[in-house]
């Protein structure tokens, strides 16, 4: 190769690159980039297309198949993604909110109470809390009274559950990132969802046309069927999941 296919070689790329990627000293300034722009589209264009292209490049030279992880700087790329994403959602929700306004209902009465009276749709696990008196026992030791009045029991049942929310990232110090890794912990957060699930029909069992008692059974059985059915389920995909996961590895990895 003779001196002036070397110097273009330089040229065209940035340290011995394949030359997909522009080098560094003519990486277009931000002045040149808006005179030939068109919108916001262009930039995320671009932005995805430089990033595409070094992916390629680090492919391409990485020793192992699992390649190097990239960074991107913060302006103008992170910006620019992150500026299209949440145009977006934001777009959308103002469509939403233009063509599907809320209704509004006729304004609050002071003079009278209404026939039933509910919270806010995510408050409804709470409430449901404080419906559970039929758990709260009547004593024979106390003349057949209860121990505590049923609203001091539904809110030491809110305190009760919202501590055990609190505690469990303390419990659970483990690193999985998957439900198959850790199949007991994947089972209580089903069990937790189904239980905040089922605890809020409890809230409106009286606008359910089901009976009464079998909401409060399925209120509690249901969350533990949930659980004991999931941890089964990745139980026996653990095996297979951690033989995919070592053979991957030590093909990634080839002893020296």
């Amino acid at each position: 190769m003779s001196d002036t296919d070397t110097d273009t070689t330089d040229a065209r790329t940035d340290g011995g690159g394949t030359g997909i990627v522009a080098p560094d000293d003519e990486t277009p300034t931000w002045r040149e980039r808006k005179e030939r722009t068109e919108g916001l589209s262009r930039l995320t264009y671009e932005y995805f297309e430089r990033a595409r292209r070094e992916d390629e490049d680090l492919r391409r030279e990485s020793d192992y198949v699992e390649r190097d992880v990239l960074a991107f700087p913060t302006w103008p790329h992170e910006v620019i993604r992150n500026l299209a994403i949440g145009s977006f959602f934001v777009g959308m929700t103002l469509f939403l909110a233009a063509t599907l306004p809320p209704h509004i209902g006729a304004p609050a009465d002071p003079g009278s109470t209404p026939a039933i009276i509910l919270p806010d749709w995510y408050l409804y696990w709470s409430f449901g809390l404080l419906k559970l008196g039929f758990l709260n026992p009547e004593l024979s030791i106390l003349g057949g009274s209860k121990l505590m009045a049923d609203r001091t029991y539904g809110v030491l049942a809110n305190v009760v559950v919202v501590g055990f929310v609190a505690i469990v990232p303390f419990l659970n110090k483990g690193a999985a990132r998957r439900p198959v890794e850790q199949p007991f912990w994947a089972a209580v957060g089903v069990s937790g969802v189904t239980f905040a699930f089922t605890i809020s029909v409890l809230s409106i069992k009286n606008l359910m046309p089901m009976s009464v008692n079998l909401i409060n059974d399925l209120a509690f059985l249901l969350p533990i069927v949930t659980a004991c059915v999931t941890y089964a389920v990745l139980k026996t995909m653990r095996e297979g999941y951690m033989y995919d996961l070592n053979r991957r590895y030590y093909r990634l990895r080839p002893p020296k």
